[in-house]
């Protein structure tokens, strides 16, 4: 018996290696920007938090809508003009979005206690953790999920809009409960479909493009998941 190893055989394990490696390094560079980014976000939420002079200014002003509204033009120029931007700028970017994030953010240093706002980011993060690790690593299609998630996701926006009118506590619960299931399953299915991505063996400056969008996607899962768990486990301050 030849125990020879076929060329075509070596050729082939040499190339599932380069790809496992590539993907690895790919992942972690999208985890990278998004817990960058996050942290960013935090430390800006703090230190505004901290100044009474940047909270009366931010929204004891007109200037509150800027702050509450600017992280979504953000998002949209990004989505939109991603593809027109260098590396640079695009990273430049998505770093100016999590400081005005944290901008926006800052509010819950006022509304929510220290240890609670501590406690829940935790929680958060264990959660997107075992999601994260599940859309990574399950071998089953989550694309089925994608038309559902998308359609609590606009039920959400919804009925956040009709409970700012209404200011209804019963819906807002029900809201939050919503919330945590649809960015619960949003962190597995953009993390297997970022992973996805990856196997379309784009040119390095489009890579590039590509792991701050997915670390963009999943910073968008995280924050809205601790959101809706602060809103359901959060201890608001006296």
């Amino acid at each position: 018996m030849d125990h020879r190893l076929d060329p075509r055989i070596a050729v082939a394990r040499a190339r599932g290696l380069e790809i496992d490696e590539g993907l690895r390094s790919y992942m972690l560079s999208v985890y990278n920007y998004m817990a960058l980014a996050l942290a960013i976000t935090g430390l800006t939420a703090w230190v505004t938090a901290s100044s009474t002079a940047m909270v009366q200014l931010l929204f004891g002003t007109p200037l509150a809508w800027v702050v509450m509204l600017a992280p979504l033009g953000f998002v949209f120029f990004l989505s939109a003009r991603i593809h027109a931007l260098s590396p640079t700028a695009a990273q430049v970017t998505f770093w100016l979005f999590a400081v005005v994030m944290g901008l926006s953010m800052a509010s819950i240093f006022l509304a929510f206690a220290g240890t609670s706002i501590a406690r829940v980011f935790f929680i958060t993060a264990a959660t997107f953790g075992a999601m994260s690790l599940y859309g990574y690593t399950t071998k089953r299609d989550l694309s089925a999920w994608g038309s559902f998630l998308f359609m609590g996701l606009i039920g959400i926006v919804i009925a956040s809009l009709v409970n700012l009118f209404v200011g209804s506590t019963m819906l807002q619960f029900v809201v939050s409960i919503v919330g945590v299931l649809v960015f619960t399953g949003l962190t597995a299915y953009d993390t297997q479909a970022i992973k996805e991505e990856y196997y379309e063996y784009d040119a390095p400056e489009v890579a590039t493009r590509k792991a701050i969008m997915g670390a963009l996607r999943l910073y968008l899962d995280f924050i809205n998941l601790f959101m809706m768990l602060l809103q359901l486990l959060g201890q608001r301050r006296d």
